[in-house]
């Protein structure tokens, strides 16, 4: 492949470009560690008193990219791909993070180096995390109605517009409570529904939609949604939300019947496997890399 070398800073960082050496610069600042692995991480900093994510890449190796090809899966290799998926979101207008700038460089596809800085969003809190008591302390009705119904939107305008996120899990669903939270940090019945989307990395656009990586997506969503209380009448209500005025889930009756059975299906494969004891490890060894 050619050599990438790109560096763009918008906004009060601009002046950073004017370092000696502006890409180590962001490549090597360091702050609070949200995610540590092997090839990238996620961190959040302080640059002139104003907090921002860096997602730093340190490039995949080739072991990594001929696992996903074998798997028929596309690598990701830089973070160019969480910048497209930014950019595509605004013209789409889903809200996620404010893109501030990113950088490339590098000749071996194995061993790009790059970064992304985005806005941090202040005060927000992830679905998972919102919902997390749910089964016991059940929201009010209005809001969870409009919860689920702008959760149903967003899916169908990503998968409407050829959008997969591969990781649409509730916790990269943030809820905007800068517009409205009580001081118990318990969110008020009548606040305005405001979602981000986050954690875009994996992002894919397709020239084409592809049925069976949005099953993929809502697959993951009601995967990570199973332990929160939901009721039958809440999922049909989020599948009234999704597939209303879509053309392009199926044409009949029987092929959106499949498209929810394959649902529900990966969903519980997923869910086992979240449960299993290897994974478990996995995550609480993941979890200890950043304390």
């Amino acid at each position: 492949m050619p050599c990438a070398k790109k560096l763009l800073i918008q906004n009060e960082l601009i002046k950073y470009l004017s370092k000696d050496r502006p890409f180590e610069y962001f490549m090597q600042i360091q702050g609070k560690v949200f995610r540590d692995v092997p090839g990238r991480k996620t961190l959040q900093a302080n640059i002139d008193g104003k907090s921002y994510f860096i997602k730093q890449h340190f490039g995949v190796g080739w072991r990594e990219i001929f696992k996903n090809l074998l798997s028929f899966k596309l690598p990701i290799l830089s973070a160019i791909t969480e910048v497209n998926a930014i950019q595509k979101l605004n013209e789409i207008d889903i809200a996620t993070t404010p893109l501030v700038g990113y950088g490339v460089r590098g000749c071996n596809p194995a061993h790009l180096q790059s970064f992304v800085i985005t806005e941090d969003l202040g005060e927000i809190i992830s679905l998972e995390d919102l919902c997390a008591d749910w089964k016991l302390n059940s929201p009010g009705t209005k809001f969870k109605r409009d919860l689920i119904i702008e959760v149903a939107k967003i899916a169908r305008r990503l998968h409407e517009n050829g959008i997969n996120h591969r990781d649409f899990y509730i916790c990269h669903l943030c809820l905007d409570l800068s517009l409205g939270i009580l001081n118990n940090k318990q969110v008020s019945e009548n606040i305005p529904i405001k979602l981000y989307l986050i954690d875009l990395h994996r992002v894919l656009i397709h020239q084409k939609i592809s049925v069976l990586d949005n099953m993929k997506d809502i697959a993951a969503l009601y995967f990570s949604s199973m332990d929160i209380g939901l009721t039958t009448r809440d999922y049909l209500r989020f599948k009234k939300h999704y597939i209303d005025s879509r053309k392009s889930l199926s044409d009949s009756q029987s092929q959106q019947n499949e498209f929810w059975k394959n649902v529900v299906i990966r969903a519980n494969k997923l869910y086992a496997k979240f449960h299993s004891d290897k994974f478990q490890k996995r995550l609480s060894a993941e979890k200890s890399a950043i304390r």
